[in-house]
């Protein structure tokens, strides 16, 4: 059994992004594994300072949701991001909580395996390398971890749209194979 962390950045709730995510969850447990689910918009997400107090502390300076999370996130083994394609890069709201899980740098982490779970408007799978990108960015920060699936939800163009298409199996089907 597996602790996977399926962080979901969709700012509307059953979003197609965070469809994908939940399919995702669902297929994981089906497999036996234990999931956390976490939808960014619930944790009062405050922006990074800079100001580097997490490098020699275990928690952030800022009070908001994130200090309740770091331990779960030091202990999984699977990260899962799902975001909404914006301007082809990943939602704000996701870059933000990625820069504040700075405090994982200074931590034993668990977690070798990430995935992506990305949607977009536009119907070329290049609309998916901004946030290929991003994610990649991240990981290279963490050694010996590697972005293990993406899943490019291309072509669905409003919210809902993502549950007429062949996508959500395939998370869920990533998902199982975790």
């Amino acid at each position: 059994m597996k602790k996977v962390i399926v962080v979901t950045s969709s700012p509307r709730n059953g979003g197609n992004s965070e469809t994908l995510a939940q399919k995702f969850a669902e297929g994981a447990k089906a497999a036996g594994n234990e999931v956390q689910f976490i939808a960014v918009r619930d944790v009062n997400l405050k922006f990074c300072t800079g100001c580097m107090y997490c490098n020699s502390h275990d928690k952030c300076v800022l009070d908001d949701g994130m200090n309740a999370l770091y331990k779960s996130f030091e202990n999984a083994d699977v990260l899962v991001f799902a975001t909404p394609v914006y301007y082809y890069a990943v939602s704000g709201q996701l870059k933000t909580f990625l820069d504040r899980l700075n405090p994982l740098y200074i931590r034993k982490n668990k977690f070798k395996e990430v995935y992506l779970l990305a949607t977009s408007a536009e119907d070329d799978d290049c609309a998916m390398d901004g946030p290929v990108k991003d994610i990649q960015g991240w990981i290279d920060c963490f050694e010996g971890v590697e972005l293990k699936g993406v899943l490019r939800g291309v072509g669905v163009t409003e919210k809902g749209y993502v549950n007429g298409t062949a996508f959500p199996q395939k998370a869920y089907d990533m998902g199982k194979s975790v």
